[in-house]
């Protein structure tokens, strides 16, 4: 399951697509850290269909997790290049306009 939280900051949207195990979990890997915050990332559990049209008119995403690094792949949110992997836990960060 993919748990999404839109933040609007500033007249931007960013939105977070997290896989739902991985809310409130920490990870570190050498001088990487990757905080997987309740606050920044537990929205709701939405369909890819939703997911889809949250990310429509956003600014930027923010992704955490095998399952949401593949569904944005899958719909060309994010290119692979842009994935660290962090304690097996893939991310990305990608910038829309």
């Amino acid at each position: 399951m993919m748990i999404v939280k839109v933040h609007i900051a500033e007249r931007r949207k960013i939105v977070s697509i997290c896989d739902a195990n991985l809310i409130g979990k920490k990870f570190e890997d050498k001088n990487l850290q990757l905080d997987v915050s309740g606050f920044f990332y537990n929205g709701q559990a939405l369909t890819e269909k939703e997911i889809l049209k949250a990310v429509a008119d956003a600014n930027s995403l923010n992704i955490v997790g095998k399952e949401s690094i593949n569904f944005s792949l899958k719909n060309n949110l994010i290119d692979e290049s842009n994935i660290i992997t962090i304690k097996k836990i893939p991310h990305a960060i990608s910038i829309l306009r």
